[in-house]
């Protein structure tokens, strides 16, 4: 019986042989598969490829070796990264399958090549991989690099996704520049691999991840430059004070609850660790507590943050009870309470960092657990001994976290007794899903009864559940968790999604893996959605971290081709739109609520999972964030006017 040609795309051919095989060399692998190389091919995956290039430069700095890095958004789409650091080395390949090739272009276009892996060149580095800049010669159109080595520069280029346009020559002496060693590497991303979302930096985002390096390598000068028309600017990033700069820059949108800062450094030869950390409470409720390893930002935390943990609840529980602040018959202050409203980064370095979790950005090194809880233990007690002002007023702080968290779990049993009473337990107004299993459900939360309605209309009443919510929910950044739970609004949203709340919440335990917020693309739907995430950042963060947070996007501009209706998700589907159909007549029509579309269009054009469009929320800058938050949400009226100042030019789509 002769198969199908249906039948045999499901089932291998017999005659599957060795002709079937396919070989992907040198750079080819990255332009298949980019997104394992860079997460993605949106913006995230296109501003990786600087990151790229500048951790190199970083790792040089974090070897003793470079004073200055500098980086340069060029008018043409290119960007250009340069460093005072020892330079790629430019002598050729001494063995192997690469003898004769010079260093350089061996680390430019080899995977897994660079000198990281061992010997003397790096004892401490964030890139471990040596994948980094041959991945961004893979995804550029055109790559320039220029080497300087004791006075001589050097120079090569690579065009269609690394493909070298000759050797490595020397191209004359270094520029009277003062730089006598150091590497620039410039590359223009492949705009058919960034398809998606176009080559476009977004300044914000480089001056974001630029000045947290700055940080966190005390006293490097970095410098950003923007040369694009309309956003002409430069930015030094330098701080003197590296961590405890990093801790007063966080707190500057809050208000600290002292002035000073508790600091400490400390190093372990023989192992090759070494530890800075930096520590000063807010009036706030939140914790903020950010782990860095080899300048890597641990999201997830590692064995760095759990010793620093550790050693604070133990160091504050014994001061005060040897100055009688806690009694004895008074139970310890618990972690919770000791960090409400704390500050701290946590940046160690080590040889052989081993990131592990879910997305590789928690620290598995064990020895490093025990030596920041030693040293905490030891600097911390007597930080707070040489300070009783102020440690008397953390522990002051952390006692009225007690009296609060006590507070929020009489109020969480309260919710549970109430749901408990109500039959199902869940919300009057929750249309949920026929599904049982989480990874299939996905929960919409609609602002408003009349789009709720609408929304019910044009779900999958099998995987697509509906919550609508009244208004804005509450500013949670400030307030404490048993004020929140006195929220008519939030408890629907506890309730609705599982898991629990706060310091309890488990991610593992929620209904749905797909939350989504669907509200109308003007200001009110702004807001709406930026009170949502800060409610989900604050207490359900896990959830954010699992990638379980969506934005859903419906589209700003209808137009008619013929008679059949065209939606159009934002302007550069409509710039798309128009350059395909330069004759188009027909007026666009910008769609201001989602009371505009009737159930069949907000199906087609946002909910339905084969024609829509999610953004999906991610962490990957827990301080960065941690920071927004504060600025947007918090008190600090003029920081939030600044903050809006400063970012207008990176507006891409704005409401009126």
């Amino acid at each position: 019986m002769v198969a199908s040609k249906k039948e045999s795309s499901k089932n291998p051919s017999a005659d599957y042989g060795a002709k079937d095989i396919q070989v992907l060399e040198g750079l080819d692998p990255v332009r298949k598969r980019p997104g394992m190389y860079i997460g993605s091919t949106g913006l995230a995956g296109l501003h990786h490829l600087i990151w790229e290039v500048v951790d190199n430069s970083i790792d040089e700095a974090m070897a003793g070796f470079c004073t200055r890095v500098g980086i340069t958004l060029l008018e043409d789409g290119g960007c250009r990264v340069d460093d005072n650091g020892r330079g790629i080395p430019v002598d050729p390949y001494p063995s192997g399958p690469h003898k004769g090739k010079s260093a350089a272009e061996v680390v430019l276009t080899v995977l897994h090549a660079g000198g990281k892996f061992g010997g003397e060149g790096y004892k401490v580095s964030g890139g471990l991989h040596g994948v980094g800049v041959s991945v961004v010669n893979a995804l550029s159109r055109r790559v320039v690099l220029e080497i300087d080595r004791d006075g001589d520069r050097w120079g090569m280029e690579f065009v269609d996704g690394g493909k070298p346009k000759g050797k490595l020559a020397k191209t004359g002496s270094t520029p009277a520049r003062g730089r006598k060693n150091g590497t620039t590497v410039t590359f223009w991303p492949d705009e058919t691999i960034f398809a998606s979302e176009g080559t476009e930096f977004v300044a914000r985002t480089v001056m974001e991840r630029l000045q947290t390096m700055a940080f966190l390598n005390k006293g490097l000068e970095v410098v950003f430059t923007d040369e694009r028309p309309g956003k002409e600017q430069t930015v030094t990033f330098q701080y003197k004070g590296g961590v405890v700069d990093f801790v007063k820059h966080l707190n500057a949108t809050k208000e600290p609850l002292f002035s000073k800062v508790a600091s400490l450094e400390d190093e372990d030869e023989k192992e090759g660790m070494q530890l800075e950390i930096a520590i000063q409470w807010n009036t706030g409720y939140y914790e903020g507590i950010h782990g860095y390893a080899n300048g890597i930002s641990t999201t997830e935390g590692g064995m760095h943050v759990e010793g620093f943990k550790t050693a604070l609840t133990s160091v504050l529980n014994k001061y005060a009870r040897d100055k009688n602040i806690l009694k004895e018959k008074e139970d310890n202050l618990l972690g919770e309470d000791i960090r409400e409203g704390i500050t701290a980064i946590i940046a160690v370095k080590l040889r052989e960092p081993q990131f592990e979790g879910q997305t590789k950005a928690k620290l598995g090194n064990v020895p490093m657990r025990s030596f920041v809880q030693k040293s905490t233990n030891k600097y911390l007690a007597e930080w707070l001994e040489e300070n009783p002002a102020e440690a008397n007023k953390v522990v002051k702080k952390a006692t009225a976290a007690a009296q609060a968290r006590l507070a929020a779990k009489n109020a969480r049993n309260a919710v549970r007794r109430k749901t408990s009473l109500s039959g199902a337990g869940m919300p009057d107004k929750l249309k949920d899903c026929s599904s049982g299993k989480p990874e299939e459900s996905e929960l919409f939360i609609v602002e408003g009864d009349s789009a709720g309605g609408t929304a019910v209309d044009a779900r999958d009443p099998r995987t697509q559940a509906i919550l609508p919510i009244r208004g804005k929910i509450l500013n949670v950044e400030r307030a404490r968790l048993d004020k929140m739970l006195k929220n008519n609004e939030i408890q629907a949203l506890i309730t609705a999604i599982g898991g629990g709340v706060g310091e309890e919440f488990d991610a593992g335990k929620a209904r749905y893996h797909k939350i989504i917020a669907l509200a109308d693309a003007d200001v009110d739907g702004s807001h709406i959605r930026t009170l949502l995430l800060t409610f989900f950042y604050r207490q359900m963060r896990p959830m954010v971290e699992a990638g379980f947070v969506y934005i859903a996007q419906p589209p700003l501009y209808s137009t008619e081709v013929g008679k059949e209706k065209i939606y159009l998700k934002d302007d550069q589907a409509k710039n798309r739109f128009l350059a395909e159909k330069p004759n188009h007549k027909k007026e666009f029509q910008r769609l201001k609520g989602l009371g505009e579309m009737d159930w069949q269009e907000l199906k087609s054009t946002t909910m339905d999972s084969a024609t829509r469009t999610l953004l999906q929320v991610t962490v990957e800058e827990a301080a960065i964030a941690d920071e927004v938050m504060s600025v947007l949400m918090g008190d600090d009226v003029e920081s939030r006017k600044k903050f809006i100042t400063t970012n207008a030019r990176d507006v891409r789509n704005l409401d009126f």
